[in-house]
């Protein structure tokens, strides 16, 4: 608890400075997002209710009650946020209470408690004026600290590696709502523990992000990685990809192919970035791919895959290319395809560019296997097949993690 309140104290000061807002009139509360909206079905619920966290957004919405003041439930939010990323991770991680019989490994009751959080923000009216832009930034407040993003510390001093990693919430769940992401529950697992490799031990720290298209083009990758990739060893984005392997994305493009998000939300376009008039069409890893592919680090083989989409030079239809793009060529998929996985890969990979590290800073994106039920499970929430993926899943990534580390060098600082 004593952790919390200290991280508490620094994230209230780094998420209040500058964003204090008058209180005005207020603005009419708006209805609950399409992504919110599958709360209310019965296998959220028993996610819920299995692992314990069915508590948290009634816990959060009587707590919000009782704010007097925007100000008031600001610090709610923090509060509650940073207490559910915290929560998450233990359970994880084997501390405290299990709360119920869903493996610790799972990283589906995070997901739906934090949209338990974030529907009592949007839908919740307050005694006292609240703001459109008020409420936003308490929605982005629950964002954040329930996700890990402002959560990111690594010790001082003689330190060990830094590695930064990052995962993904759940995602198609309108074709099977039951669904989880190895990456998030990778995230949770390796938040803030230290693997050991060859070259010496190194610390992993980690953070979530969504399945959204507006939220990338707000900058949420960036906003998150900036402070920490000038002091970081090493990074990976991790997302879920192709069934039964492991992928090292070697290129990733400057496209979005448009398939729907979580809020069903479709975006066929240039990935939007700042500055565009620089805005390459590709980016690539600085992984070490080929020490990668070449040792062995779980049941699923690991490839180095080099394909990608593109309009060649001067037009034309597009074109599958086994081995990367052709000079001049216009991007329509990444190695990792053109949705978010290839986003977050193209924009953390183009932040390092733009910070001048690219020589330094290893960094890339892995996909992991689909993360799949047991023969025959149509309709239950876990099984132990299912359960036994995720926690292949979760290992290789750690060992994806210590060879990367052990096959780079230690940056200097």
């Amino acid at each position: 608890m004593t952790r919390i309140r200290l991280r508490l104290a620094v994230l209230g000061l780094s998420l209040l400075a500058g964003l204090t807002v008058p209180t005005t009139t207020a603005t009419a509360t708006p209805s609950a997002t399409t992504e919110e909206q599958r709360l209310d079905k019965a296998v959220p619920q028993e996610i819920l209710r299995r692992s314990g966290f069915d508590d948290v957004a009634p816990e959060f919405s009587r707590a919000l009650e009782r704010a007097r003041s925007y100000a008031q439930a600001r610090r709610v939010v923090l509060r509650e946020g940073t207490a559910l990323w915290r929560r998450a991770v233990d359970r994880a991680q084997g501390r405290g209470p299990a709360g119920g019989d869903l493996s610790r490994d799972d990283d589906r009751p995070l997901y739906w408690a934090r949209l338990g959080m974030t529907r009592e923000v949007r839908t919740w009216q307050p005694r006292f004026g609240l703001t459109g832009r008020q409420r936003d930034a308490l929605l982005d407040a629950v964002e954040r600290t329930s996700r890990g993003q402002a959560d990111i510390r690594y010790p001082a001093g003689g330190r060990p590696r830094r590695v930064l990693l990052t995962g993904f919430d759940p995602f198609t769940l309108d074709r099977d709502i039951r669904i989880s992401n190895p990456s998030g529950a990778t995230a949770l697992a390796l938040d803030g523990t230290v693997v050991e490799t060859a070259a010496g031990p190194a610390r992993i720290e980690t953070a979530v992000f969504p399945v959204r298209w507006q939220d990338f083009a707000e900058g949420t990758v960036e906003r998150t990685l900036r402070p920490h990739l000038p002091k970081a060893d090493l990074f990976t984005t991790v997302s879920q990809g192709r069934v039964g392997r492991f992928d090292i994305e070697r290129t990733n493009g400057a496209w979005r192919g448009g398939f729907p998000d979580n809020d069903n939300v479709s975006r066929t376009e240039p990935v939007p970035v700042a500055d565009p008039a620089t805005q390459p069409q590709w980016t690539t890893t600085t992984l070490p791919y080929a020490a990668l592919t070449a040792v062995p680090t779980g049941r699923f083989p690991v490839y180095d895959n080099t394909q990608v989409t593109e309009i060649p030079a001067g037009g034309g239809a597009p074109v599958v290319r086994p081995d990367g793009p052709t000079p001049g060529s216009t991007a329509r998929a990444g190695g990792g395809g053109d949705y978010l996985s290839n986003e977050i890969a193209y924009r953390a990979t183009l932040l390092r560019d733009r910070l001048g590290l690219h020589g330094t800073l290893p960094g890339g994106h892995v996909h992991t296997p689909v993360l799949q039920f047991g023969a025959g499970n149509t309709t239950e929430v876990t099984d132990p097949e299912f359960v036994r993926n995720r926690l292949d899943i979760v290992a290789q990534v750690r060992a994806i993690v210590a060879v990367a580390v052990s096959a780079t060098e230690r940056r200097p600082g």
